[in-house]
């Protein structure tokens, strides 16, 4: 097996992407290996690894089809759904408190 090339930030030849500029692009990887990656370097740490894919054999992102979008839909209201209440509270259940805040500090709206 090869070593992948390593480029320097900013020093990627032409040609190269990472997954957000294809998608920023529309394009996707489309199934294919990296071919090489960037490192930026940090203090006191170890550099930052970003893989890039090939434009030319990315292909185009998938068009969202109505099925996906109410699938999507239904996934986003359960994480917004309190298992306590059964309410819709609006904003995602945060997962450190497993319920809406009205729900998890019962004691604190009344105060209010």
């Amino acid at each position: 097996m090869a070593a992948l090339p390593v480029y320097r930030w900013r020093l990627a030849p032409d040609g190269l992407a990472t997954r957000r500029q294809l998608r920023a692009a529309g394009l996707r990887p489309g199934g294919q290996d990296v071919a090489a990656q960037l490192e930026r370097p940090r203090r006191r740490r170890g550099p930052l690894i970003a893989y890039l894919y090939r434009i030319d054999r990315a292909r185009p992102v998938r068009p969202m089809t109505p099925a996906k979008a109410a699938a999507l839909d239904r996934a986003n209201a359960a994480r917004r759904t309190c298992p306590a209440c059964r309410n819709d509270v609006g904003y995602v259940i945060p997962a450190s408190l497993g319920m809406c805040v009205p729900c998890a500090y019962p004691a604190a709206d009344q105060h209010v």
